[in-house]
């Protein structure tokens, strides 16, 4: 009897977790169709967690790829052209083709494009939120510069050590880096001038471009919805309560000790959930 039950008990546990997962996926599907009718659009969402690696339980950071933009510009292809579309964005960036590819398709769609932040889109991300025909931001959210970056350094700093070291005590290979971090920056520039140019005059496109590219702020400088504002960029602060709730459905990987508690007031919506 007592092997029986440690039988049972080993089986449970194998499917609990499988067990839960699902039931997570099916409240993340009910809340993005409530949304959906909500708003009267299509959403999308793209959200980057700190995951774990099984085996090892060393962490690592999820980041826009080439599998991103596979299946985000599938169902853009696969949304009516009258059909507007949402684009949740939670994510540190990536890698600039994915970007890019997304950024297209987000211009091109008929139908007006929103992007909501609820937290941060920095990097890649940002350059979608540029691409959008609105930015809607969480008051505390932000977004952050699209400058270049070659391996672990700024494009625009390789420049400024070209510019101000003599070119006879500069090895080839950071010559060789200046030239590249030199034609980044122009290709970044260009592509944020062109997904903006047809929503404002061409010298304030101009001056947006040049100012999230140039190495004006350090590559993690965080830009507020009202720094956004002052660029020009059509943004406005205050998003649905629900997008906040579908964000509680992906939860960060749990620790054995959680970094912030507090006990939920009631009234509060989404975290009316007893404290743990």
């Amino acid at each position: 009897m007592v092997i029986q039950l440690l039988y049972f008990f080993l089986i449970m546990s194998a499917f609990l977790p499988m067990i839960r997962q699902r039931q997570l996926a099916m409240a993340r599907l009910r809340l993005i169709r409530k949304i959906e009718k909500r708003r009267k659009s299509r959403l999308i969402t793209l959200i980057h967690r700190q995951e774990c690696v099984s085996f090892l339980g060393v962490p690592f950071r999820q980041y826009i790829d080439i599998e991103d933009s596979e299946l985000i510009l599938r169902a853009i292809r696969r949304t009516p052209d009258d059909t507007p579309i949402d684009i949740l964005l939670h994510t540190p960036g990536g890698l600039v083709l994915a970007a890019e590819q997304i950024a297209h398709a987000i211009r091109r769609h008929p139908a007006p494009v929103t992007v909501l932040v609820p937290h941060y889109a920095m990097s890649g991300g940002t350059l979608l939120a540029l691409a959008a025909d609105e930015i809607i931001m969480d008051e505390n959210a932000v977004l952050g510069p699209v400058d270049p970056q070659l391996g672990s350094w700024p494009a625009a700093s390789i420049l400024k050590v070209v510019e101000q070291k003599d070119r006879n005590r500069i090895d080839d290979e950071t010559l060789i880096l200046a030239d590249m971090a030199s034609k980044a920056i122009a290709q970044v520039r260009e592509l944020v001038y062109e997904l903006l140019l047809d929503r404002m005059e061409e010298e304030k496109a101009r001056a947006i471009a040049q100012a999230l590219t140039e190495g004006r702020w350090t590559h993690d400088y965080p830009i507020t919805c009202s720094k956004l504002a002052r660029l020009g960029l059509k943004v406005k602060c205050g998003l649905p309560s629900e997008v906040y709730e579908l964000m509680d459905l992906y939860p960060q990987p749990g620790r054995r000790r959680p970094s912030v508690q507090y006990i939920p007031q009631p009234g509060e919506g989404y975290g009316d959930d007893e404290a743990s």
